[in-house]
């Protein structure tokens, strides 16, 4: 091999290393171009994320969102926004509050021991009952205009009770005392009442709502969610100072045993129910 090839393929030899890192390079240059501009979007996505998130947080819940929406009040109502719910024989001379949640235990244990007690009395005339519905288990304090965060179950069969007075009083009654049955009635700490599908099972179980859409239809649709929320405004800011459920006024007093609780079993209810009547 002459002097001169030997040069010549040593100059090759450099132009094709020279070349070779060029190529490397420019490839090392389009992987951080993009790495950067993978960084760059997984960064916008985070904040887009973030931002998501944030909204979402803030964005009102279902209920909040009803707050100062207009009510549709059920028939077989009077008063403001039809939060009055008086059941009975017009002939009847008093009437007897009673204040409940739905997803009260002691409302239940009261429903299922004396419940029938109080449907016989008020088919006898012996008195009319006016129901006031609170929502406090699930958090609520309606009369300063807050909903909590322990659920809200009370406040959908609030609405679900308005779809079954809508249909009858009768119908209101029967289905009442379906939600607080040993059969339908669930503990405090689960939520069951939120989901519509079991209110709708329930209502199947009562004969004037069993397959009628009407009241399905409400109770899906959510028709009587505003009235649920003012009925719960009615408990909270009311004049009898009652603060817990269940409770029973008549007379504008209310009606407690010697230890200061509500009757519990028949005797006690009946005892206090004629010692107001007479009065």
């Amino acid at each position: 091999m002459s002097k001169r090839n030997s040069q010549a393929a040593k100059n090759a030899a450099r132009e094709r290393l020279r070349q070779e890192r060029e190529r490397q390079a420019r490839r090392a240059k389009v992987k951080r171009q993009a790495i950067v501009a993978g960084s760059i979007v997984g960064v916008l996505a985070i904040a887009g994320g973030i931002s998501y998130a944030v909204v979402q947080g803030n964005k009102p819940s279902h209920w909040e969102a009803l707050k100062d929406d207009k009510v549709v009040a059920p028939a077989n109502t009077t008063g403001t926004d039809g939060t009055t719910v008086v059941i009975g024989k017009s002939s009847a001379k008093k009437t007897l509050k009673v204040y409940e949640d739905p997803r009260c235990p002691v409302c239940a244990q009261f429903e299922q021991t004396v419940g029938s007690t109080v449907e016989k009395d008020v088919e006898d005339g012996k008195y009319k009952i006016q129901f006031v519905g609170g929502t406090f288990l699930d958090g609520d304090s309606l009369g300063d205009g807050k909903i909590g965060s322990q659920g809200e179950g009370s406040k959908n069969a609030m609405s679900a009770l308005g779809a079954a007075l809508n249909v009858s009083p009768e119908a209101f009654l029967d289905y009442k005392k379906a939600l607080y049955s040993a059969k339908w009635h669930p503990e405090e700490s689960d939520d069951k009442f939120k989901n519509d599908d079991y209110l709708i099972e329930i209502g199947d179980s009562v004969d004037a709502l069993k397959n009628n859409t009407k009241f399905q239809n409400a109770v899906t649709n959510g028709t009587y969610d505003e009235w649920a929320l003012a009925m719960s405004k009615t408990f909270d800011t009311n004049k009898d100072k009652v603060t817990g459920t269940p409770s029973f006024v008549m007379n504008g007093k209310m009606l407690t045993t010697a230890d200061g609780n509500p009757p519990m079993t028949v005797a006690d209810f009946t005892s206090l129910v004629d010692g107001a009547l007479k009065a």
